[in-house]
């Protein structure tokens, strides 16, 4: 049994007085109100009676004045019927502000948690949720737009209106061209977010109130298959000569020239120069490929032009030596930068410059200049050769495509390099020109964006 000092006692917190009542009409007794009724009817009619008397001088004025002072003291006397209260329903408590749907804040949240662009819609293909994605891959959103303010597919948006109307998923392929090549493809999810009637009419009727969809980014899987085929047709072309010469002067070591040392030195060395030439082409088709695979993504590394065109001119200059030609540097800047890739760009100016060396005969010269023209970054190569006649002009960036088929061998060209320079030059959202005149020579002429912070710099350097 607990001793009553053991018990512990709770205090119990007073009650506050409740608020009064909203003030209720009120509502007069029945009872009251008909006996005011009559006491009212019946000094009407005394009064009306004493009236009547003073006109026709049938009532004495004093007999008159003291029946209406007892008309007024009745008329005071009346009571007054009591009001009782009427009992009100509570008031309603107000509305709260609206607030979002849980469902709703849960749907944006997984959408914005999806690794690829997505977007959720209604049923009228108007966006709802749209995820960070979505604004690098398609393009800005607003919600309560439209899908084809955003999607200017056909095939996509009859596969939302069909999945919204139908209720099944669908996958949609399709091909941008306009800034770049790129293949996308787009999943049509239909969801139902609202719990649907599990039994009764209805059931199992409603449609979806929500339509998912997805993207996914194709364009690296299309060049990667892409890059295969061409590099297969590519090499399969150009290999099949070096490959036949190589099989024919095997033939003839291992038949007639067996003891021929002459013949097997002369021989020994071609099949060298065949080889080399293969070598050359396989380099120049997997450089071609890797350029191509990224040319939708444009480098966003700082890169001196100055010191790319230094290098390439120094590494070069023992082939200008070799033959005959004087390789002049001309910079109307010290320091020139650009946003690019380095090993691109030197591949890119070592062709320019290789191929003016190739055509420029003996005793000439191959002027290479740099500079400012406004904000773009200008880089000149310049031969002073025979010239290119101006039906070649358009074609001649175009894979293996050779104004002289027989000089381009003999020089070890692959037919690629000028290929290869205009890949570069459009990874890098730059412009090639070409210009010629025949017997004057050729310029091939590169521009490029230049860093803003850099016209800074080449101001300092020509005060």
């Amino acid at each position: 049994m607990p001793r009553a000092d053991d018990v512990v006692t709770h205090p119990v917190a007073p009650q506050e007085p409740a608020p009064p009542a909203a003030a209720a009409p009120a509502v007069v007794d029945r009872a009251a109100a008909m006996a005011r009724r009559r006491l009212l009817a019946g000094t009407g009619a005394l009064a009306a009676v004493l009236a009547t008397g003073l006109v026709l001088d049938a009532v004495h004025p004093v007999l008159a004045g003291i029946l209406a002072c007892i008309l007024l003291a009745l008329f005071v006397s009346l009571p007054v019927p009591a009001a009782v209260p009427q009992a009100v329903p509570e008031a309603e408590p107000a509305p709260r502000p609206d607030r979002p749907d849980r469902r709703d804040l849960q749907a944006a949240a997984v959408v914005a948690a999806l690794p690829e662009p997505a977007l959720l819609l209604t049923p009228q293909a108007e966006i709802m949720v749209a995820n960070e994605r979505v604004a690098l891959a398609i393009g800005p959103t607003r919600v309560g737009d439209p899908l084809s303010f955003v999607v200017r597919v056909p095939e996509v948006l009859d596969a939302v209106r069909a999945a919204a109307a139908d209720g099944l998923p669908r996958r949609v392929e399709f091909a941008e061209r306009i800034p770049l090549d790129r293949w996308l493809e787009a999943h049509v999810v239909p969801l139902r977010l609202e719990t649907p009637p599990r039994t009764g009419r209805g059931a199992g009727e409603a449609g979806p109130d929500a339509v998912l969809l997805t993207f996914r980014d194709l364009t690296q899987q299309r060049r990667v298959e892409q890059m295969r085929a061409d590099f297969v047709a590519n090499a399969s072309h150009e290999l099949r000569t070096p490959l036949a010469s190589l099989s024919g002067f095997i033939e003839t070591l291992q038949g007639p020239a067996r003891n021929d040392a002459p013949a097997r030195e002369r021989f020994l060395s071609i099949m060298a120069a065949q080889a080399r030439r293969m070598s050359r082409l396989i380099d120049d088709l997997l450089s071609l490929s890797r350029i191509e695979l990224h040319a939708h993504v444009r480098p966003q590394t700082k890169v001196d032009l100055a010191a790319i065109i230094a290098h390439v001119c120094d590494s070069l200059a023992p082939l200008a030596q070799d033959r005959g030609v004087a390789l002049e540097q001309v910079r109307d800047v010290e320091r020139l930068e650009v946003l690019g890739d380095r090993d691109e760009l030197i591949r890119l100016f070592e062709n320019l410059v290789e191929n003016a060396l190739k055509y420029a005969p003996s005793g000439k010269k191959v002027e290479v200049r740099l500079g400012r023209d406004g904000s773009a970054a200008q880089v000149s190569v310049r031969d002073f050769g025979p010239g290119i006649a101006p039906e070649h002009l358009p074609r001649l960036t175009e894979r293996f495509y050779r104004v002289d088929v027989a000089a381009s061998r003999d020089q070890g060209g692959t037919g690629l390099g000028l290929a290869i320079v205009k890949h570069i030059v459009a990874r890098h959202r730059g412009r090639l020109g070409v210009d010629s005149v025949l017997g004057e020579g050729a310029t091939f002429t590169v521009r490029m964006d230049a860093l803003p912070d850099c016209e800074k710099s080449v101001e300092k350097a020509g005060a």
